[in-house]
């Protein structure tokens, strides 16, 4: 479960570090995330296994309501899959940063098995 609030930076490549309590630590460490659109213009970073969890759940959704294709849409066609370097830094994709209007500093929420990303 991720809680707490953090504030970073953006390298000049658009790198932000995860912090340490959110990445774990040993051989749990995480290095493969989820990274997409949330809904009230910020990004959601999910642990590859709860993007799966996510995913499957959005499935089973009938496509023929506008509420769910709107879901489908908003989530899982902007998600991009991202990989932590040594540092314990993710790329956050340029189209993802100009949605959530991120510059140079953010702010990372744990909120349960969702880590939100905003703009500070």
């Amino acid at each position: 479960m991720f809680m707490g609030h953090y504030t970073h930076s953006l390298d000049d490549k658009g790198r932000v570090a995860i912090p340490s309590e959110f990445r774990g630590v040993g051989e749990n460490e995480i290095s493969k995330w989820v990274v997409t659109q949330g809904f009230d213009k910020c990004l959601l970073l999910r642990t590859e296994s709860e993007w799966e969890k996510f995913v499957n759940k959005v499935k089973s959704l009938p496509y023929s309501h506008k509420k769910n294709r709107l879901i489908m849409r908003r989530t899982i066609a902007p998600a991009r899959v991202v990989s932590s370097d040594k540092q314990g830094r993710i790329l956050i994709p340029q189209n993802l940063r100009e949605y959530a209007e991120i510059d140079k500093e953010v702010i990372l929420a744990g909120v349960n098995t969702i880590i939100e990303i905003w703009s500070k």
